[in-house]
């Protein structure tokens, strides 16, 4: 693909579910922020400040768009990462309001930790639910009332999909809960799972969508008054007195400063909005392309007698370990890294489920993303081939 034409031949990169390569209009788009109007956001009244403003202003707009979200309901804030998202909003969550916190089993450890200090912190009880192997939950099987909800609508380990979402929701909103999503491998490749969503939160991270280093926090915007601002700092105020402030999320039109303190990420923001952009015009044959690619190595891990796969479908993401005693998984990485191939080793913080649960060995990680082609699939089939042998 010609936006990643800066890799190498050599280089194979399967990490994309920890953060994905940039292609070059978002790069561009960072690099002409420092070089053509670096300047502070919402706090200057020079050109190059105005123009920041309208760039950031743009991708707030286009996240929505993205999802297919209306402006009057949602409100758009941005932050360090999806881990950082999640606690800002579950730490700033009025007490009194919810009865339980629940997460399921397979959760990275952002929503499954947040979710523990949670309960602790407000003293009332937290539930982890199973999911089921495709990903669904039994929404019938479990009491939502008062809860707070905090789940991943796509696996970092195997990419399995909560494909009833939209019934879970609907439930929780009629067991008087709130749901907060773990969007960071849904948006890249499996927006269509949040389009037009009635969830009450949705964080996620650019940096798993092509953009840069940063997490975005979609909100509805009739639930903000939930959160007790706690986290406070600059740009964040209309007003300061001595004793007093008088906070700027109190204006509709700046409804997202309620999670968003001090100085922003301006550059990395507006090329975020590069990123989107560029994901909504990936072509129909560069997706089809992607899909051959991880359904090939799908495949092949699949029917390798010695290869044990976590995967129950084909995804982008596929993890696995090696039946031997002496070939562990961190040594199957250092050997794929030998020949250029980049590959995630262990429990991809999720320990709870993989390791205490499963009670698997350290698993091997391959990620795919857009930048990938067949020959970087059948390099790394080759090279799994002399390892297994």
């Amino acid at each position: 693909m010609k936006d990643f034409d800066y890799l190498s031949e050599r280089d194979v990169y399967l990490d994309s579910a920890c953060q994905s390569l940039r292609p070059r209009p978002v790069i561009d788009a960072l690099n002409h922020y420092y070089t053509e109007h670096n300047s502070c956001g919402e706090r200057v009244k020079y050109a190059w400040g105005k123009r920041t403003d309208e760039l950031v202003e743009d991708t707030r707009a286009a996240v929505l768009k993205y999802l297919k979200l209306k402006p009057k309901n949602f409100s758009v804030s941005f932050t360090l990462n999806t881990t950082y998202g999640i606690n800002l909003l579950l730490q700033q969550l009025r007490a009194g309001r919810f009865k339980k916190v629940i997460c399921s089993d397979i959760e990275h450890n952002s929503p499954f930790l947040s979710t523990m200090a949670f309960a602790r912190k407000h003293q009332i009880p937290r539930e982890v639910i199973e999911r089921n192997p495709d990903g669904s939950i039994d929404v019938d099987r479990y009491d939502f009332t008062d809860a707070v909800v905090v789940v991943n609508c796509v696996s970092n380990v195997d990419g399995r999909k909560l494909h009833n979402i939209n019934q879970l929701i609907k439930k929780i909103h009629a067991q008087n809960g709130i749901i907060i999503v773990d969007a960071a491998q849904a948006l890249a490749h499996s927006p269509e799972l949040l389009y037009k969503t009635d969830a009450d939160a949705v964080c996620s991270s650019a940096h798993k969508m092509y953009g840069p280093s940063l997490g975005v926090i979609i909100v509805k915007r009739k639930l903000l008054d939930l959160f007790e601002t706690s986290f406070i700092g600059g740009g964040m105020v209309d007003d300061v007195t001595l004793k007093d402030y008088t906070l700027s999320a109190a204006s509709p039109n700046h409804a997202y400063t309620k999670f968003e303190p001090g100085l922003q990420a301006w550059g990395e923001i507006i090329a975020f909005g590069a990123a989107i952009k560029w994901l909504s015009g990936v072509s129909k044959q560069d997706k089809n392309n992607f899909t051959k690619c991880y359904e090939r190595l799908y495949e092949y891990l699949r029917d390798n007698p010695k290869i044990k796969l976590v995967n129950q479908v084909a995804s982008p993401t596929l993890s696995f370990y090696i039946d031997s005693k002496s070939l562990n998984s961190h040594l199957v990485g250092d050997t794929l890294s030998g020949q250029g191939i980049m590959a995630r080793t262990g429990y991809f913080c999720v320990h709870y489920y993989l390791d205490h649960k499963m009670q698997l060995p350290p698993l091997v990680r391959f990620s795919l993303g857009y930048h990938n082609r067949m020959n970087d699939i059948e390099k790394t089939i080759a090279t799994l081939e002399r390892i297994t042998k």
